[in-house]
């Protein structure tokens, strides 16, 4: 045990190298993600404080999801598939008229295709309400087919604007879609602020198309100059290739959806307010996730594709053992003080004007469910897109159909007797199972994953989570002095200073234990600033 050991005394210079590109990258998209994630509370909050948590809400999410997952079907999960690591082969092996030639291509295919969707949602929206809310009122039901339809005119926007994130992020550009996200959450607040007295729910479906808008509108400087000429070229080689590496994470990804519309319908049984209540707390817990497991997932997945383009293992698995050790230090201290700083924080984010105590209440309980899957989560990105890079896309396929076998059993024994938390926790053990898998098959698969480091990593980080939570407890029992402020001052009081001191007591112990991950991310830090402040005249 060494106390205030910087990295350098145990990793290589290229380690340091290495950590620092993948933290620069991985910040970008972190700041970005942190812009989404805070406008994405400003969303829920707001929209709880306008409609609460009611039937309404719930048909709103349920139209909210259709664009979603139509656009995590023909997009979403292409991208971090078969479009990056395409792309940026291109990028590192062809010319750049070449990759334009592609990119032109990929736009206007994808163009054709969306445009003929966005109608047959049209068409289908009473038909996909009534998948997604069985259980709803035919009032609600109604209303939410009605949702659907303006909100599925988004899918357009959204799946064009994932086709020039890959571009971008083939280019190592990660600026400007990093905050693509967070203006998509702008476009509903700025609907939701000023559309709501006029048009009530329906002001939220708006805000998803005015989002999607925004999302595309600023990316495409990031990809200004490659001369990219809208050609549908159905003949070009690359896109057999996109094809063919994506149509085994079709078939997952048919299955994870089909999950998606069995879990909506199910919680549709169980109450109207079930899916509003669910939803916020998703929404909590992709905070944490979008920070850490998504930023750092795609910041290593350029440099694994090229490593596994050259051939290069020993940097594949040393690039991939980082990236899942710096996972594991930020997100199990995450999960485990929003397990105990649950309610102050629901409360704080949701509590106002028609959320009421009884929702927060609700959420928090199913806020700490979905905890027990975050850190299997978290773990589970990286692991999958390892297996992109290497542009092996049928192995995460077929543990996602796993997964979801495991979800279904749980969901079906847990659903009569616990409700709407019986499908919460069968989420988590979807997490679970596909974490596990995918950490046993890469381990095989990829040569061994310095199992020793990244064991002695989870020990560490157990250890410090550990003292973190007991000072989180500490604090909170003795802050009687805020009793007579009002709820939302005490919760954010709870969460300023018992978080706070949680927080650095979790990094205090994670020095002291060694933790080489936290050392390399402060030495970076440290040596920006040292850095920045020897360049201010």
């Amino acid at each position: 045990m060494s106390f205030g050991r910087i990295p350098d005394a145990s990793a290589s210079s290229d380690d340091m190298e290495q950590a620092g590109g993948l933290a620069r990258s991985a910040g970008i998209i972190a700041l970005g993600n942190v812009s989404s994630r805070l406008l994405g509370m400003v969303r829920m909050t707001l929209i709880a404080s306008l409609f609460g948590a009611t039937g309404l809400v719930s048909a709103y999410q349920i139209a909210a999801t259709v664009p979603t997952m139509a656009y995590e079907l023909l997009v979403g999960g292409m991208l971090s598939s078969a479009l990056v690591p395409v792309f940026s082969e291109y990028t590192a092996a062809r010319s750049q008229r070449e990759l334009a030639s592609l990119a032109g291509t990929a736009l206007s295919v994808a163009a054709s295709v969306l445009v003929f969707l966005v109608l047959l949602i049209q068409w289908f929206a009473p038909q996909i309400a009534f998948v997604l809310g069985g259980g709803f009122t035919p009032e609600l039901l109604s209303t939410a087919t009605r949702l659907i339809r303006v909100a599925g005119i988004a899918l357009l926007f959204l799946g064009l604007s994932g086709i020039v994130t890959a571009i971008s992020y083939s280019l190592k550009r990660f600026t400007l879609p990093a905050f693509a996200a967070a203006a998509f959450n702008l476009g509903i607040i700025l609907s939701a602020l000023f559309l709501s007295r006029s048009l009530g729910i329906y002001c939220l479906a708006v805000g998803i198309v005015a989002g999607s808008l925004i999302q595309l509108a600023i990316q495409l400087p990031a990809i200004r100059g490659l001369g990219i000429s809208l050609r549908p070229d159905l003949t070009h080689p690359a896109l057999r290739r996109i094809g063919y590496l994506y149509l085994p994470v079709l078939a997952g990804l048919l299955i994870t959806q089909i999950q998606i519309a069995v879990d909506r319908n199910l919680a549709s049984r169980t109450g109207e307010q079930s899916i509003a209540w669910m939803t916020n707390a998703t929404t909590l817990i992709q905070f944490p996730h979008g920070l850490v497991a998504v930023a750092i997932s795609l910041a290593v997945l350029p440099s694994l594709s090229r490593f596994s383009a050259l051939g290069d293992m020993d940097g594949y698995r040393r690039t991939l053992s980082l990236g899942l050790r710096m996972v594991i230090v930020l997100i199990a201290p995450a999960a485990v003080a929003l397990f105990i700083l649950g309610r102050p924080a629901v409360a704080a984010i949701f509590e106002h004007g028609r959320f009421t105590p009884f929702d927060t209440a609700w959420t928090t309980l199913a806020l700490r469910c979905y905890l027990f899957g975050l850190i299997f989560a978290a773990i589970d990105w990286p692991l999958n897109y390892a297996s992109y890079a290497r542009q092996d896309t049928l192995t995460p396929a077929l543990v996602g159909v796993f997964s979801i076998l495991v979800y279904l059993l749980v969901a079906l024994a847990l659903l009569p007797v616990y409700g709407m938390i019986g499908l919460v926790l069968a989420d988590s053990f979807k997490q679970f199972s596909h974490a596990a898998t995918m950490l046993w098959l890469t381990h095989r698969r990829s040569g061994g994953l310095d199992g020793r480091r990244l064991l002695l990593t989870a020990l560490k980080t157990t250890v410090a989570s550990i003292g973190m939570s007991a000072v989180i407890l500490g604090v909170m029992n003795h802050l009687t002095v805020f009793e007579g402020l009002s709820p939302f001052v005490r919760d954010i009081a709870i969460l300023g200073l018992a978080g706070g001191a949680g927080g650095m007591v979790y990094v205090a112990l994670a020095i002291v234990l060694g933790q080489d991950e936290i050392l390399t991310l402060w030495e970076i830090v440290r040596r920006k600033l040292f850095s920045f402040a020897a360049a201010r005249p």
